[in-house]
C-alpha cells in the first residue's frame, strides 16, 4: 500500500465526517473531491488544488449561464463542456477540469440553480480540497535516507566503470559489456526526479544539494562516454596507456568517498608534467595511440573539475562540509 492511497484515505474521510458534521447537502461529494486534491509534493498540492478550485468556480459560473438559457438537457452538457474545458484550460487552469465537471454535474443533477445551490458546491469545494490540503501539508516522507541509497548506487556504478576503464587501458583486447553505464544512467534518473521530489515538500528554504549532485553526476556520465569514444583508439598497449590506467584505479576508490579527496587530480597533474618531458612519437600508430591518451586525461580534468565546481575544497574543513565525491 502506498504512502499516497493512506493520505487518500484520511482526506476523504475527513472531508466525508466534516461535510456531515455541518450537515451539508452530499457530504460524499466532499470525498470525492479530497480524493481528487492529494498529490505526491506539497508545492504541487498547492498549485493544483488552488487550479481545481478556481476552475470549478469557472465552470459554475459558465454552467449558470448555459442551464439558465439552454435549459437541463443532456446535450447542453455537450455544450458546456466543448465551450468551458477550453477556456479552462487557457486560464492554466488545466489541472482542475475533472473537479470542476462533477461540481457542475451535482448542479445538473439538482435541475435548477438557486443560491443555496451555489453555496453548497462551494462550501464541498472548500471542505474537500481544504481536507486534502491539510493532509498533504501535514506530513511528507523525508527523503534523505533514499538519496543517500541512490547516491551509493550511482557512486558504486561510477566506481566499477572506472576500474573497467582501467582495465581496458591496460589489456586493449578486454571486452566489456559497458552494463553498468546503463545502471549509472538509470540510477541517476531516479535521483533527479527523487531530489526533484524532495524539494518540491521544501516550501521554505529548498535544499537543492542533491539536485546539485545528481546534476553533476549526468554531466559527468557524458564525460565518461566521450572518455570511452578516446579509449577505443587505445588499440595497442604503450606504458603511456598504464600510467592513466592509474588514474583510474585510484579514481575508482575515491569516486565512493563522500568528500572530494583531490588524490586523483594530484596524481594527474604530476602526470601531465611528465607526459612534457616525453621523447615524441617515433611512429604515426604511436602518435595516434599517444594522441588519444593525451585527450583522454584532458577528458579527465574537466570530470574532476565538474566534481568540485560548486565548492573550493582548499581545507580539511571545506572538504568535510561537502557530499560531492570525485
Amino acid at each position: 500500500m502506498g504512502f499516497r492511497v493512506i493520505k487518500t484515505a484520511i482526506a476523504t474521510l475527513m472531508a466525508i465526517l466534516v461535510a456531515d458534521a455541518f450537515g451539508i447537502t452530499g457530504p460524499l461529494s466532499a470525498g470525492l473531491l479530497a480524493v481528487l486534491g492529494v498529490d505526491v509534493t506539497r508545492k504541487k498540492s498547492i498549485r493544483t488544488i488552488s487550479a481545481r478550485f478556481f476552475a470549478s468556480l469557472l465552470g459554475l459560473a459558465f454552467a449558470c449561464v448555459l442551464f439558465e438559457i439552454l435549459g437541463y438537457h443532456y446535450w447542453v452538457l455537450a455544450i458546456y463542456i466543448l465551450v468551458a474545458f477550453p477556456i479552462i484550460a487557457r486560464a492554466n487552469f488545466k489541472e482542475g477540469i475533472v473537479t470542476s465537471s462533477v461540481v457542475v454535474f451535482r448542479v445538473y443533477g439538482n435541475g435548477s440553480i438557486t443560491l443555496p445551490t451555489l453555496v453548497t458546491q462551494i462550501e464541498l469545494l472548500v471542505i474537500g480540497l481544504g481536507s486534502a490540503m491539510i493532509v498533504n501539508l501535514a506530513y511528507m516522507p523525508q527523503a534523505a535516507d533514499q538519496m543517500v541509497a541512490i547516491r551509493k548506487r550511482v557512486d558504486k556504478q561510477f566506481s566499477i566503470i572506472f576500474a573497467r576503464i582501467a582495465q581496458t587501458l591496460r589489456d586493449p583486447d578486454y571486452v566489456w559489456d559497458g552494463k553498468e553505464l546503463i545502471e549509472a544512467g538509470k540510477e541517476i534518473r531516479i535521483g533527479k526526479e527523487a531530489s526533484h521530489r524532495a524539494m518540491e515538500n521544501q516550501m521554505l528554504h529548498p535544499d537543492e544539494v542533491w539536485s546539485i549532485y545528481f546534476y553533476m553526476r549526468k554531466e559527468q556520465l557524458e564525460s565518461i562516454q566521450n572518455m570511452l569514444q578516446l579509449i577505443s583508439h587505445v588499440y595497442h598497449k604503450l606504458p603511456q596507456a598504464d600510467d592513466v590506467a592509474e588514474l583510474f584505479e585510484q579514481l575508482s576508490h575515491d569516486v565512493t568517498e563522500e568528500v572530494y579527496t583531490g588524490r586523483t587530480e594530484f596524481l594527474l597533474e604530476r602526470l601531465e608534467q611528465e607526459f612534457k618531458t616525453m621523447e615524441l612519437p617515433s611512429t604515426r600508430e604511436e602518435f595516434e595511440i599517444r594522441s588519444a591518451i593525451l585527450q583522454l586525461i584532458r577528458e579527465l580534468s574537466l570530470y574532476l573539475k565538474l566534481a568540485k565546481k560548486n565548492k573550493a575544497p582548499t581545507s580539511v574543513a571545506a572538504r568535510k562540509a561537502a557530499i560531492t565525491s570525485e
